[in-house]
Parts: structure tokens; C-alpha cells; sequence
């Protein structure tokens, strides 16, 4: 995902502490991850689900992209649920 800036939210920050995911591994989330959901219709800015692998974790991230400066929002981040998702973690069950 092409990002002028990367920000996280108040909610992302706090998850991604209380889950011990790291700045450097969302990073890697958005610049490599592949889109697995889109959600074009959130407000205020649309948004994808990516898929990624960052370091020793598989990991989604919902991410919100401001279409006119470019700047992606980090809504969360997380382990997805094996119960939840397919074993390739693309699909929900």
C-alpha cells in the first residue's frame, strides 16, 4: 500500500502495545501486505484489511488510506483467529 506518511490511532496504538506488535512490523504489514478485504465505503477514509508477515507473526491490519494527501491511518492490528479465518488467513470462515 503506498502511504506518504503512516499514522496510528489512538485504538491501534493501545491494541498494538497490549499485543506486543511493533511500529517496524506494521510497517513491513503496509508496504507488503496484501489486501485481503476492502472496505471502500468507511468514513472518513476507505479501507483494506491486509494480510502480512512481519518478523515471526502473521498479522491483519485495517488500515484507512486519505485518497487527497495520501497519509494511511493504522485502525488496528492484530493475530488473526484460526477459529475465525481459514487456514491461509485470507477468508473468513
Amino acid at each position: 500500500m503506498k502511504c506518504e506518511r503512516i499514522r496510528y490511532t489512538q485504538h491501534a496504538f493501545t491494541r498494538m502495545i497490549e499485543r506486543g506488535n511493533s511500529p517496524d512490523q506494521v510497517y513491513e504489514i503496509v508496504t507488503s501486505g496484501e489486501i485481503i478485504e476492502d472496505y471502500p465505503d468507511d468514513k472518513p477514509y476507505p479501507s483494506v484489511l491486509l494480510l502480512g508477515h512481519a518478523q515471526d507473526k502473521i498479522l491483519h491490519a485495517v488500515v484507512a488510506r486519505d485518497p487527497v494527501a495520501g497519509d494511511c491511518y493504522i485502525v488496528t492490528v492484530y493475530m488473526p483467529d484460526t477459529t475465525i479465518w481459514s487456514d491461509d488467513f485470507r477468508k473468513r470462515r
